[in-house]
């Protein structure tokens, strides 16, 4: 059996091929003797694992160690001098520390799979950001493989290619074609090589390369005694550099010769500053940029064992350890070089021949081997890090079907396809023809990578999750933040262009990923630093410094079963203006009695509702004896510091028929499962069907289903409005909200009455005392604001709101009209203002007065008519003007329906939505039923209508 990390949790190998069916946790497979052909078969699909030194160490040493070693040492230092050499060195290996204190913190922090940086960042960042930096890092190593292999190629044709020009060849072995064409052709057949050395498998790569690295290391150990053992002498420059490469290749040639003058004074000082100048290869005049991006590719292959992640024994130890030494072996190899470069080579010999540590090696052919074996082995290091990328991010089904080929495996787990895939991708990067040319985009892919894996980190950290505690603790944010930004400032310093066209790509892909929603079971770190944030800015939200200026709507509403109050949740989060929503439930039962909490299995229906429905809102559910200790409940702990519900909103109790608005077509019932085997498919269904089936028209129960007879009464339902008025919450009461459909009401026939016009009408005086005529009272402010941030929603800016203004004969309408005019103005409400006439009704509320004092004989006209002085003179008084009339039982239904025929004038076009004065209900609990009747008959046929009470002051004119 393979080795498992000694983690909480575990993960198979990606080189274990998924088709194999794996046994299931709560199963116990029997023990093969290990004899039998079973475990025999058992042990030739496992594949053997790769130790620290063959899996970290030496492919990160030779990724390292590949062109810039052999090919780049002696550019670096003749353009840069050694002063920048150095500076270069320490910039390079400054920004990859701080990329392998991230890597080593990420990956010591749990159980690790194929794809290396890839799986780390997106593990920690979410399958957007992972996905799209993971096809950036994927490119990365494609483009760094073929860079490898022109690499190789340009070694070659150094060596063996006939000189262009028609020039004599310096050397009898020197008989192979040169040219652009001959060139990819020798590219070709080098990845082609490396293709067929992958396709092998990772084992026999692993096999290959420490050949290969036994060989890089005793040639480097040759170069370095070259130094001291070979004396002066005088190298003939390649012909390609001793022409001045302008137009037609004109102009005075370049020096054939340079000389390799051992270790003299003279020749570090003339090294020791910079002399940019022509590069050879490409004609272009180098910087300190260009030549950083070439020097860079030298430090890319930090990556190389954690790419192999899938393949080690155990990539939480072996990639921290690993990948440190060879980043720690390098920079004294690097710097070294550069010394010694600089003290015996002068600069001609530097700038033009990038070959020339074969020309002064104790044996030439010690560099030439050299050079092949460590430009092959970071070809294939890429190209198999490359594979398993690709792998890893098609196994995630992160782009669908896709890239759904690249799942397929050899018997040995080795992605063929993959591999194949990232060998085509090469062969089409090598058509670019010059390692120069790609230097710079390889370079500033590999910054973008790096800088992801910094950011995951940093991400981590700030989160401040409690699960990552990573046994690498030689980290903080401070690391990661250097790291970001050193990142970012040397891809723009190398090529802005590329660098931002990167970034494009990259935030592209991150939308594509998106949009295509995978869903996946990694955790998003958003979510972790998005409750960080809140739980700080929270805290900061101090409820004494609360201001009206600054007040919004944070509405709770009560609903009982969504499937009829559709239209009521969408309307309601048009007025919330960017406040608290939360959707209410109360379940009735008693925990004692049952075996779990059945709220718990409601919730994803609930957020699959609020998706559906494209709401801001929260849920919040509670159980209780009783519907109104239920809303008690939510309305005591809704909410968290300074973000608390302030209104309350019910649906109307009354008769209305409820319709199912969540009815899935596609299902013919919408009921209950019955036992006989329909359960199963019940549960399969989309959670946003789980709902209760609506009740029967027998039953009796509201429009907003906030409850039905059986379980909330007309004495319980008043209860609870006068218990959130006690509360200090301002109350909302919705009727005729079952069949609201917002886009079919905004967009009205042109043939109505308003042609094609949205109104609405707002009353804002208390119709149940029509002794009082006030309208500047908290409740009719309150009115007012909800109209108008309503109007202030996109959909409802095309209303017109239109405030009513009910006066009786005797009083000055145009006094009246011009003093509301005026208060909305410094409000800053546009309205249209209208005078309604009401003496009828006023006369016929009157009238039942007469009739009752008749009934009633101590109480005579002139009393009754002081009554109506007092009124008059109280109308300040918000207390009385909002409260519920002390003559409640007085209040005859003929007025209620001749105020309720006066809101409906069929000479009126007919608005959206009504919002009316809800008055306090009275204090004697006796009068709760006449009080809910009396608002039923006010509210009769209606349509779209609010019951308003406001508590609180929401409006203020002051700045």
């Amino acid at each position: 059996m393979s080795e498992r990390t000694p983690l909480l949790h575990y993960r198979l190998s990606t080189s274990v091929n998924e088709s194999e069916p794996q046994t299931p946790p709560h199963w116990q497979a029997p023990v093969q003797s290990p004899g039998t052909p079973r475990h025999k078969a058992a042990q030739q699909r496992q594949p053997k694992k790769l130790s620290i030194f063959f899996g970290v160490v030496i492919p990160t040493l030779l990724s390292m160690f590949s062109v810039v070693v052999f090919l780049r040492i002696g550019f670096m230092v003749g353009h840069s001098g050694l002063y920048q050499a150095i500076f270069m060195l320490l910039v390079a290996y400054f920004i990859i520390c701080m990329t392998v204190l991230s890597v080593c913190a990420i990956s010591t922090n749990g159980a690790l799979d194929a794809g290396g940086a890839y799986y780390m960042i997106s593990r920690a960042l979410g399958p957007e950001f992972g996905g799209s930096i993971g096809i950036m890092f994927f490119l990365a190593n494609v483009c760094a493989c073929a860079l490898f292999v022109l690499g190789l190629v340009e070694a070659i044709v150094a060596t063996f290619g006939v000189p262009e020009g028609g020039s004599v060849a310096a050397s009898p072995y020197q008989v192979l074609p040169s040219g652009y064409w001959w060139s990819l052709l020798y590219g070709t057949g080098v990845a082609l090589l490396c293709l067929l050395v992958c396709l092998v498998g990772a084992h026999i790569y692993a096999k290959a390369t420490f050949l290969i690295f036994l060989v890089v290391m005793f040639v480097l150990g040759t170069v370095f005694v070259s130094f001291f053992a070979v004396g002066p002498r005088t190298i003939v420059l390649p012909t390609s550099a001793t022409f001045n490469p302008t137009v037609n290749r004109t102009g005075p040639p370049f020096p054939t010769t340079a000389n390799f003058t051992g270790f003299k004074l003279d020749t570090l000082l003339g090294n020791l500053w910079a002399d940019y100048s022509l590069d050879y290869t490409t004609g272009t005049t180098m910087t300190f940029a260009t030549v950083f991006a070439v020097m860079f590719n030298g430090c890319t292959g930090i990556m190389a064992g954690s790419n192999m992640s899938g393949d080690l024994k155990n990539p939480s130890y072996a990639i921290p350890r690993g990948t440190i030494t060879a980043v720690i072996f390098t920079f004294i190899i690097y710097n070294l070089l550069s010394v010694l470069v600089a003290c015996s080579c002068d600069r001609v010999l530097l700038q033009r021949d990038y070959s020339f540590l074969r020309d002064i090696n104790i044996w030439n052919p010690f560099v030439t081997v050299g050079v092949y074996s460590s430009t092959l082995s970071a070809a294939m290091s890429n190209l198999i890090g490359a594979s398993r990328i690709l792998y890893a991010l098609a196994r995630d089904d992160l782009f669908g079907k896709v890239l759904s080929p690249a799942k397929k495996t050899s018997h040995s787990g080795n992605p063929w396809v993959s591999v194949l895939f990232s060998w085509f991708l090469v062969q089409l990067v090598l058509f670019s023809g010059k390692l120069n040319t790609i230097a710079s985009i390889v370079t500033i892919i590999f910054l973008l990578v790096y800088a992801a894996v910094d950011l995951a980190c940093l991400a981590l950290e700030w989160a401040s999750a409690p699960n990552f505690r990573p046994t690498f603790r030689y980290f903080t944010w401070h690391t990661c933040v250097l790291g970001i930004v050193g990142c970012a400032v040397m891809m723009f310093l190398i090529n802005a262009i590329y660098a931002s066209a990167s970034i494009a790509f990259m935030l592209l892909l991150l939308l594509l990923i998106h949009y295509l929603s995978p869903t996946s079971s990694w955790g998003y770190i958003s979510q972790a630093l998005i409750f960080h944030q809140v739980r700080k800015y929270l805290l900061m939200l101090d409820v004494r410094k609360d201001h009206v200026k600054f007040w919004r709507p944070q509405v709770l509403l009560m609903v009982s079963n969504p499937r009829s109050s559709v239209g009521l949740i969408r309307f309601i989060n048009d007025i919330k203006k960017s406040g608290l929503y939360v959707l209410g439930h109360v379940q009735l039962g008693d925990l004692d009695t049952l075996p779990s909490d059945p709220l718990q299995s409601q919730y994803d229906s609930w957020l699959s509702l609020v998706d559906q429905l494209n709401i801001k809102s929260f849920v919040n559910m509670t159980l209780a004896n009783s519907v109104r200790h239920g809303v008690q409940h939510l309305l005591f702990i809704s909410g968290l510091g300074g973000m608390r519900p302030n209104i309350l909103v019910l649906g109307f109790y009354d008769d209305c028929l409820p319709k199912d608005k969540l009815i899935d077509p596609s299902l013919s019932t919408c009921q209950s499962p019955d036992p006989s085997g329909s359960l199963q498919e019940f549960e399969q269904q989309p959670p946003l069907f789980h709902f209760a089936s609506l009740r029967g028209s027998s039953d009796r129960q509201d429009c907003g289903e906030f409850g039905d007879g059986k379980v909330l009464g007309p004495q319980e339902y008043v209860a609870i409005i006068a218990d959130a008025m006690k509360m200090l919450k301002n109350v909302v009461l919705a009727r005729y909200f079952n069949n609201f459909d917002r886009a079919q009401v905004l967009s009205p026939p042109s043939s109505s009455p308003g042609k094609g016009a949205v109104y609405v009408d707002v009353w804002p005086v208390n119709l149940l005392r029509p002794d009082s005529s006030s309208y500047v009272d908290t409740c009719s402010l309150f009115l007012l604001q909800l109209a108008c941030i309503l109007n202030m929603v996109r959909a409802w800016r095309k209303a017109t709101l239109r405030l009513f203004l009910c006066v009786e004969e005797g009083r000055s309408v145009r006094g009246s009209e011009e003093k509301l005019g005026q208060l909305l103005k410094e409000l800053r409400i546009k309205a249209q203002v209208y005078t309604v006439p009401w003496d009828e009704q006023v006369a016929l509320h009157w009238q039942r007065q007469g009739e009752w004092a008749k009934r009633n004989p101590s109480q005579s006209p002139d009393t009754i008519k002081e009554e109506k002085k007092t009124a008059e003179e109280e109308e300040n008084d918000e207390d009385y003007v909002n409260s519920f009339p002390s003559n409640a039982t007085r209040l005859s239904d003929d007025y209620l329906s001749a105020v309720n025929k006066l809101i409906l004038d069929p000479a009126r076009p007919t608005p959206a939505v009504r919002f009316l004065y809800l008055p306090r209900p009275p204090a004697d609990t006796r009068r709760y039923t006449t009080y809910l009747h009396q608002l039923e008959l006010l509210t009769q046929d209606l349509g779209p209508t609010l019951l308003i009470h406001g508590v609180t002051p929401v409006i203020t004119t002051d700045l």
